[in-house]
């Protein structure tokens, strides 16, 4: 490092060689001045190095009158010796002494002349600086200016018979003069690079640095790494026949057949294409991957037989949970989690190592030969057909039957379609290749909390779930007079005001039992009994408060109305309280790592056991049902149901039947194509024609029928 060169005027310019008054010799050539001892300066610092190791001289220009202390680095390498540093500059190199010893002392006033018994050889004038000196300076030096003195570094020649020089010396780099009572500022200090660490010192004050060690490997580099190179045209065939078969089957617009269709032609192309990397992995492994990929078959299946769009959102984000299983894998907690990340995340990963299968393969303009095939195949169709359209009405019909209408809107629809369907291929493919090892991930927790930590809130809080459950047996068994009587309330409003908490409360107790077994200590039996005996009693209490949400959500849908949503909360209830009965079954044996995967499977039996059920057509029944008995019924409500309570609806009175099939009729007024054919709307449709152009009505209706509406007002679409 060196300062910018100085101007001929300034005060740092170097002396030309041979003025009088300068202690440099004529040549200009750099010399070694041994110093004295001097009185207040530092002490000398002993070698560090072995005998004949050469050390690195930072070429330099001092301004004449600055005083401060030069440093000789020795090279110490840690592990391999270093290489010598060449000369950067022109001029005749100087190497320096090997057997000098670095030393620090004063310099000030005139220096002696050299001494040639302890200046074996010339040595290269350093910079005079108080900074840090750097351990592994540069390799490129600075130009001196013209006259000055030739710069350079090179190591000096390693010698056998040198002996080891103990003497304080001091490297001078120009004309040592008093010092003004007002000097210049002195050299800029060397800052350390980024990532510099300090290093041990030798003896010395000043303070040295050196490159900090090299970061541990990541995740992704030990854990997945990602498949290797590949070449072949299986990968870029399945991920473009998903893409292709998305975008044509799924009615992005409508619920139909068309999204399992989509899905399968998806699931299929991925199977074929990594058919052979999968066979390393674990049989019953391949097996729980095939089950969670035919779950996800299973949710979209219900799109061709349900209407109802609350449960075809659950059963469409439940398909795709049970892909990023199939994908990624996970069965614990944090496992499953992490695929729900992970697939996304494979997703774009993926795409150059699916573009290198291409790229890479030995027959590049296949890909062009493909593409233009492609377009060919399009604008013939696309052409003949038109015109062939055109030329007959019954082949028109039939050909919009088939093909979707093409306009701007449609072409987005096909684009993001493809580019979705593309996207969890790609992620499919390079997972399967080469899964993520998911053994840190569900790594076990650090049992850190004692019983003194953790048993007295797990007390308080059993003791405290106790007296809820005593009341709500007292509530359960006492009946509606019990609870008119103690609490100023109707039956329905006493079941409506707590269900949402006692969700809450629910959720609630699972976060806390598996913070507890995760971290809790259960080394000594006192600790495993003390465990087993609160978190099984604190689970059976929670089965009672879901018994108690259960019943009061019944008993206010009795009251009011039955409602599709509510009878999926309910469902929902129910799975918590199975969660908590294996939690006791595993409490048994501390085995509860089938926990989490058998809670997803549950999920999955759920939703599909509501399709089943037909939650909309039920609730219909149930509102049927209670209109009969009671001569009330929630008209604007029963307005909003899906198709899938047509045939129920259609049996009301003609003044209630018309205004709940107003909105259903609207729906159904476009016919769908065959992609998008559904079994709910099919049904609807039939009944329908059955009653007739005027069974549905419209606003009109909906007022008429408001007198059997509770509470009285609604707010109209």
């Amino acid at each position: 490092m060196s300062e910018p060169p100085p101007t001929p005027d300034s005060p740092g310019a170097t002396a030309p060689a041979g003025d009088a008054g300068s202690p440099l010799p004529a040549d200009g050539t750099p010399y070694l001045l041994v110093m004295p001892t001097a009185d207040g300066a530092p002490p000398s610092v002993v070698w560090p190095g072995q005998q004949g190791q050469p050390a690195w001289a930072i070429p330099v220009t001092v301004p004449p009158g600055t005083r401060g202390y030069a440093v000789f680095v020795p090279l110490v390498p840690a592990a391999a010796p270093e290489s010598p540093m060449t000369p950067a500059t022109t001029g005749e190199p100087a190497a320096a002494p090997a057997d000098a010893a670095p030393a620090t002392s004063a310099a000030s006033g005139s220096a002696p002349g050299p001494d040639p018994a302890a200046s074996p050889g010339p040595v290269i004038p350093t910079q005079v600086t108080s900074a840090p000196t750097p351990a592994e300076p540069s390799t490129a030096a600075p130009t001196p200016p013209a006259g000055g003195p030739a710069t350079g570094a090179v190591p000096a020649p390693r010698t056998e018979a040198a002996p080891a020089a103990t003497g304080p010396a001091v490297a001078v780099a120009g004309p040592a003069l008093p010092v003004p009572s007002d000097p210049r500022p002195g050299p800029l200090a060397v800052p350390p690079p980024p990532g510099a660490r300090p290093m041990p010192q030798y003896g010395g004050p000043p303070v040295s640095w050196a490159p900090r060690a090299d970061p541990p490997p990541s995740f992704l580099q030990t854990r997945w790494p990602g498949p290797e190179p590949a070449t072949g045209w299986a990968v870029p065939a399945a991920v473009g026949a998903a893409a292709l078969g998305v975008a044509s089957f799924v009615p992005l617009s409508r619920v139909g057949i068309g999204w399992f269709l989509g899905w399968l032609v998806l699931t299929v192309a991925v199977v074929v294409a990594v058919r052979r990397g999968t066979a390393a992995l674990p049989r019953t492994e391949r097996l729980v991957r095939a089950g969670w990929a035919g779950a996800a078959l299973a949710l979209l299946a219900v799109l061709a037989f349900r209407n109802a769009w609350w449960l075809v959102t659950f059963c469409v984000l439940g398909a795709l949970g049970c892909a990023a299983l199939a994908i990624v894998g996970g069965r614990l907690l944090r496992s499953i989690l992490f695929s729900l990340v992970a697939a996304p995340f494979a997703a774009l990963r993926g795409l150059p190592w699916v573009r290198r299968h291409v790229t890479a393969g030995p027959d590049t303009g296949a890909v062009r030969r493909v593409a233009w095939s492609v377009v060919a195949t399009a604008l013939v169709l696309l052409v003949f057909g038109g015109l062939l359209s055109s030329a007959d009405a019954a082949f028109s019909e039939v050909l919009g039957a088939i093909v979707p209408e093409i306009n701007v809107g449609s072409v987005f629809r096909w684009l993001f379609l493809a580019a979705v369907g593309g996207l969890i291929a790609v992620a499919a493919v390079y997972t399967l290749a080469a899964p993520p090892d998911l053994s840190t991930v569900d790594r076990p927790g650090e049992r850190r909390f004692g019983i003194l930590e953790w048993a007295p809130a797990i007390a308080a809080l059993t003791a405290l779930f106790g007296g809820f459950v005593a009341v709500q047996f007292t509530v359960l068994f006492g009946g509606q007079r019990h609870v008119l009587r103690t609490a100023g309330l109707s039956y329905a409003e006493y079941a409506r005001s707590g269900f949402w908490q006692l969700v809450v409360v629910t959720l609630l107790t699972l976060a806390v039992l598996g913070g507890v077994t995760r971290w809790a200590r259960r080394d000594k039996p006192v600790e495993r009994t003390l465990l087993r005996v609160l978190l099984g009693l604190l689970s059976a209490l929670s089965v009672v408060i879901v018994i108690s949400a259960l019943s009061r959500m019944y008993t206010y849908q009795k009251v009011y109305s039955f409602t599709g949503e509510r009878i999926f909360v309910m469902a929902f209830e129910l799975l918590l309280g199975a969660v908590f009965l294996m939690i006791i079954a595993a409490g048994v044996r501390w085995r509860g790592r089938w926990i989490p995967g058998v809670t997803v499977a549950l999920a999955v039996a759920m939703l599909l056991s509501l399709a089943v059920l037909n939650p909309e057509d039920y609730a219909a029944r149930r509102n049927v049902a209670r209109y009969e008995q009671t001569g009330k019924i929630d008209a604007w409500y029963l307005r909003a149901l899906s198709a899938d309570a047509t045939p129920t609806l259609a049996t009301l009175p003609d003044r209630v039947r018309r205004c709940t099939l107003s909105w259903i009729d609207d729906d159904l007024d476009q016919p769908d194509p065959w992609y998008a054919w559904n079994l709910g709307r099919a049904r609807a449709r039939a009944e329908l024609d059955r009653l007739g152009p005027g069974a549905a009505g419209g606003q009109k209706d909906c007022k008429a029928a408001d007198q059997f509406d509770l509470p009285k007002r609604r707010s109209t679409r």
